[in-house]
């Protein structure tokens, strides 16, 4: 039995299993700007491959389903391929498809950020009061 080795991974059949480490893949894909802050959300939990909690260290294939949880958003893609270097956007967006439902779920989510008014940070002062006053009698 010949063992034969290509890009680094050896498999025993002959055939190329392409594998990178799942914090390298994240970085490479662009969807954390270091690959400490990949590390830390793989580590933190915000980070699954195929339904499971994993490590930072955990090997990605191609076919492999992950769910990123960033800020308040959580995205959704399928790896369909292993980028060979932190190239640019358009070159790496070949690496992974977005789901549907991720895709619904993110223009939802943007639409009701986009109407939600921000809080106001403190009480309005003098001159606020009166700007109030005058828009709401018209």
């Amino acid at each position: 039995m010949t063992r034969v080795i290509k890009d680094g991974n050896a498999s025993e059949n002959g055939e190329s299993t392409q594998t990178l480490r799942l914090d390298k893949w994240l970085w490479f894909a662009r969807f954390f700007k270091s690959r400490s802050q990949a590390t830390d959300a793989a580590s933190g939990g915000l980070v699954h491959v195929n339904g499971e909690r994993v490590k930072a260290s955990r090997d990605i294939k191609v076919g492999d389903h992950l769910r990123i949880t960033r800020d308040d958003s959580r995205i959704e893609v399928i790896v369909r391929g292993i980028p060979q270097r932190r190239g640019p956007a358009i070159e790496v967006r070949a690496a992974y498809e977005e789901t549907a439902e991720s895709m619904q779920l993110r223009e939802r989510h943007r639409e009701q950020q986009r109407y939600a008014a921000p809080a106001p940070s403190s009480r309005p002062d003098k001159h606020a009061r009166r700007a109030l006053r005058r828009f709401k009698e018209g």
